[in-house]
């Protein structure tokens, strides 16, 4: 799952990686420590019109809520539950069955933090460990995600305040010993399947990432046709996750990413080695 993350980058970095436009000023601090109902940035594209016989894309960067609340929500309860949407069953879900169809977008992040459970046979004063996950060579990441817009009646007509965008992130499950070895059957290098072992070793679940040939094809606003037509989609993510996060490292982090008012570079500090 991903439940906090860091996007500390500057938009304007984050414009020039992404290929997105920018029509206006975002407000949108460096945050070392993203939580659930957090603002975020979020990358998608929307049909503009052009001067041919067709519509064309255009590539945008918005904020959004982290948590997606969709439009039949009677309140933003719903989104702090909806933060994380399983690939598996996102075209079946109420809440994420209609924005896999038509309102796909990319969460881009400089990495995420993972807990790491206790040994089973570990003492009872044993505690969680987080690691920080991200790019081995420094480069944005960008996950998975759908959006929402969702009016608030309590608000009057024409205020800024009466639409929210929301939004969440598609997870899958980790890589297990069958997926290593497959992936070592295709040629992956020992060091990707090192990293293959420690996601699978870390969590059961993990946030789907894009290359950028699978963003491309994400983030095209042509509103598919069917439930199948979006499982193919999801599907096309699901197969390339494995090959995109071989190129990822983990770094052991302190225990201060676990209080949500804690922010700061120091948060992905790796731990020093105790030998």
């Amino acid at each position: 799952m991903c439940g906090r993350y860091v996007m500390a980058r500057a938009i304007g970095d984050l414009v020039a990686d992404s290929g997105a436009n920018l029509d206006e000023e975002l407000v949108l601090p460096p945050n070392w420590n993203v939580a659930p109902t957090d603002d975020v940035a979020v990358v998608l594209e929307r049909a503009v019109p052009t001067s041919g016989s067709e519509a064309g894309t255009r590539r945008e960067i918005h904020v959004a809520r982290w948590g997606l609340v969709p439009p039949w929500a009677k309140d933003l309860s719903v989104g702090s539950r909806a933060f994380n949407a399983r690939s598996e069953t996102v075209t079946e879900k109420p809440t994420f069955r209609s924005a896999v169809k038509a309102r796909r977008c990319a969460v881009p992040v400089d990495g995420y933090y993972e807990w790491l459970k206790p040994d089973a046979g570990a003492p009872k004063s044993a505690k969680k460990r987080p690691f920080y996950v991200h790019s081995a060579d420094g480069s944005p990441t960008y996950f998975a995600g759908l959006y929402e817009w969702w009016k608030d009646e309590s608000v009057p007509e024409g205020d800024p305040g009466r639409w929210l965008l929301s939004c969440t992130i598609l997870t899958g499950p980790s890589p297990d010993a069958a997926d290593v070895e497959s992936a070592r059957r295709d040629g992956m290098n020992q060091a990707s399947l090192d990293t293959l072992e420690q996601l699978g070793g870390l969590h059961d679940r993990l946030p789907l990432p894009l290359d950028r040939d699978t963003l491309d094809a994400w983030l095209d606003p042509v509103k598919l046709p069917s439930a199948e037509a979006a499982e193919a989609l999801v599907a096309q993510v699901r197969e390339q996750a494995y090959r995109t996060v071989s190129a990822w490292t983990l770094d052991e982090v302190g225990t201060a990413v676990g209080n949500v008012r804690n922010n700061g570079p120091e948060l992905i500090e790796p731990l020093e080695p105790l030998l």
